[in-house]
């Protein structure tokens, strides 16, 4: 695990101050990689790279930028998981006993086509001498980011965006970015809210060559249905997969911790985890005792005692939300999501002080549906083609009727369902579901639309919705392949950027490719039998698990006060932010109404969170440019 940067100048004239640049880059990315640093250059200046390392394999031979014998080099961001099968089938002699290099010479024996046998996270760029251009290629999931710019023949990438920032023309606001940040709390389609920088796609490959640029998909993943087995065989299955998955991404040369929410997917990883650690195992979990409803510590507890781990707590408090927002979003680089990456910065802090490695449950909510909007928005589908006569269409895999009984699970939804149910009820489904994530409606009085151009964040959304790979898809898969298109790389970044802040690495074993591509052959109504979410997944490893979180109702997250705050001790402290001059100047964004929607905001409310996020954003990287260009001088 480490940073990566790099600069490449496609017209192959030497690059001004390549030297100063590069560290630059690297000193902005240094908490990713606490133990080590490295740069190469070109003999002639035109290309470098840099590199912060994290020592996870290979503790002592491992350092990067990497070069082969034959003049290729290696800057590289991740965990191979099965490099050592493919450093056997690739055979020859190895100078180290690291992923990193099994990588390189994978590349000089498959080419472009060695990321169709990687099984892991990873972002990497490799410098082809031979073929004198730039191969770039980032993992299936987008578990590792990868951000560039590419202009006036100057291509540069780091992890991170700030690293960019330094070597980039102008620091400036992407309207788009923001329109889509303003309507989902994430960017669609590889853009960011920085003009200029965008991401490699998940499962996608880069190559700079001729001066140009090109993108290539090699992996995608579709909702091929296996009608011909039972629901006995997927739990079986699905067993043996998850075990493996989680058996892979134990591979390490240090002790390894997991994050422990108390539902089912953090607490399923920690509990194979553990079994496999020998007694080296820590859990670590964070509460809010502030507060009724924001402490969930007992259900990890159960675990912890179940497994015989050590479980350690974290109490998070308002004080520490008032001395640590402004780093969260510094190291986000662009705000994500909701208040969960404070809490993930939090916890973070504390497994970084115990553990180089830890496990978490990202992506089982995407991939097995566990997300309370996904039977919000099924149960009214469910009512409309009830009424209209089409519920045997083939797209409904359960009843209303049968989803009645779990419909408890909305009990703390009531502000979303009566705003959900307020207008346009039994639209499509794409539209439906579109107005489930559109978060733009309960701010659009804070937003100057007028000047955020003519760009429809809805068309990206539809295109993504009803994407020819979930064509045939059921109504509840299509809402699972959205997000798992688009929000959870999202919230991929945030896991990453929140444990990198504190020098830690995060790994997902949910998110193994072979496993979701199984998941994704799954019936529906396996998914949601009976309007129970996750059902497959608790038939199948609840057997692993307390009683008590197999049949939680409750679930919400990782919740946070942040309403409770705000309205409260630390409204004073967001009124400042808000009400500064700079901040009452934005050209996009109008925060004197936003100050005056504190009250009505609702519990567990993301709009004011998502203002706040911006104007933070905004007095760092847009108000503060300067600061990331003089540091070539430093």
């Amino acid at each position: 695990m480490s940073g990566i940067a790099g600069l490449f100048n496609t017209d192959f004239n030497p690059i001004a101050d390549i030297k100063s640049k590069l560290k630059a880059m690297n000193r902005l990315q240094e908490h990713r990689g606490p133990d080590g640093e490295g740069l190469w250059i070109h003999n002639i200046g035109m290309a470098g790279f840099a590199h912060r390392r994290l020592s996870v394999i290979d503790l002592d031979k491992g350092d990067q930028p990497m070069s082969d014998d034959g003049g290729n080099l290696i800057c590289f961001n991740g965990e191979i998981y099965n490099y050592l099968e493919l450093r056997q089938e690739i055979g020859g002699q190895y100078k180290t006993a690291s992923d990193t290099e099994v990588l390189l010479k994978a590349y000089r024996k498959w080419g472009r086509d060695c990321v169709l046998r990687l099984k892991g996270m990873f972002a990497f760029v490799i410098w082809d001498e031979k073929e004198q251009m730039l191969f770039c290629a980032r993992d299936r999931i987008g578990i590792k980011p990868f951000n560039y710019y590419f202009k006036n023949n100057l291509f540069a990438f780091a992890s991170e965006i700030k690293a960019l920032l330094p070597v980039i023309k102008s620091v400036e606001v992407n309207t788009e970015g923001l329109k889509d940040y303003i309507t989902f709390q994430y960017c669609l389609d590889g853009k960011t809210l920085f003009s200029d920088i965008d991401e490699c796609p998940p499962a996608h490959t880069l190559t700079i060559k001729n001066g140009k640029l090109s993108l290539e998909r090699y992996w995608q993943l579709y909702y091929d249905i296996d009608w011909d087995h039972s629901e006995k065989y997927f739990i079986e299955k699905l067993d043996a997969i998850i075990s493996e998955s989680v058996q892979n991404h134990l591979l390490s040369d240090v002790p390894i911790g997991g994050y422990v929410s108390g539902g089912v997917d953090s607490s399923l990883i920690s509990a194979l985890a553990s079994k496999q650690c020998s007694g080296d195992y820590i859990g670590f979990i964070g509460k809010f005792t502030d507060y009724t409803g924001y402490d969930e510590s007992m259900y990890a507890q159960s675990l912890a005692d179940m497994y015989g781990f050590e479980l350690l707590q974290m109490e998070i408090t308002l004080n520490d939300f008032l001395n640590h927002i402004e780093k969260v979003i510094y190291h986000l680089d662009q705000p994500v999501a909701g208040p969960g990456s404070f809490c993930q910065y939090m916890i973070s802090s504390l497994a970084a002080k115990h553990r180089k490695v830890v496990l978490g449950g990202q992506g089982g909510d995407e991939i097995f549906g566990g997300y309370t909007r996904y039977l919000i928005a099924y149960f009214e589908q469910c009512i409309k083609g009830a009424i209209d006569g089409t519920m045997n269409s083939g797209n409904f895999v359960v009843t209303y009727e049968s989803i009645i009984p779990n419909l408890i699970e909305l009990q703390n939804y009531k502000p979303m369902l009566k705003s959900f149910w307020k207008e346009g009820l039994f639209e499509s489904i794409d539209k439906r579901y579109y107005r489930l994530v559109n978060r733009a409606p309960d701010i659009s009085g804070c937003i100057r639309w007028d000047k955020l151009g003519h760009y429809e964040p809805f068309e990206k959304f539809n295109e993504v919705f009803n994407s020819k790979n979930a064509k045939k898809a059921s109504y509840f898969d299509k809402m699972l392949y959205y997000d798992f298109k688009t929000s959870l790389p999202a919230l991929l970044q945030l896991e990453d950027k929140m444990g990198m802040a504190h020098g830690l690495e995060s790994r997902v074993p949910f998110l193994d490719h072979n496993l979701i591509e199984f998941v994704a052959s799954i019936p529906a109504s396996f998914k949601l039998k009976n309007g129970r979410s996750k059902h497959i997944l608790k038939e199948s490893m609840g057997q692993y698990l307390p009683q008590d979180i197999v049949k939680r109702k409750d679930k919400m997250g990782f919740p946070v006060p942040f309403v409770e705050w705000m309205k409260g001790p630390a409204r004073e402290f967001i009124g400042d932010i808000l009400s500064s001059k700079k901040a009452q100047e934005r050209e996009y964004i109008d925060n004197k109404s936003a100050l005056s929607k504190i009250q009505d905001e609702s519990e567990f409310g993301r709009n004011m969170w998502g203002l706040l996020s911006l104007e933070l954003w905004y007095q760092q990287f847009i108000d503060n440019a300067d600061k990331f260009k003089a540091m070539i001088k430093d």
